[in-house]
């Protein structure tokens, strides 16, 4: 199976085997810096409120009670899934 690229994923694969690339001397402090600053910018998070039906509320709790993990982290992974297309919604 081969893997859709995006443009960019293409230039970059262009740009890699044309040969122009080089190696940097402190790859290795790189790549953790790097490494570093993608953690940082997954692990923000950011409080926000919404207005639910109380009945919705109750079905997610019983649901994420039997799924052994607190409700509010359902509601995320849900979004979360959603926002990466992980899930769609019936239309």
């Amino acid at each position: 199976m081969t893997a859709k690229l995006s443009v960019e994923e293409k230039a970059i694969i262009e740009y890699v085997e044309s040969g122009r690339a080089i190696s940097i001397e402190n790859v290795e402090e790189e790549k953790s810096r790097y490494t570093q600053i993608a953690r940082s910018q997954m692990s923000k998070k950011k409080a926000i409120s919404i207005r639910l039906l109380e009945s919705d509320i109750e079905r997610i709790k019983a649901k994420s009670l039997s799924q052994g993990l607190p409700y509010q982290t359902l509601i995320s992974s849900l979004i979360h899934q959603y926002a990466n297309g992980k899930i769609k919604l019936d239309t």
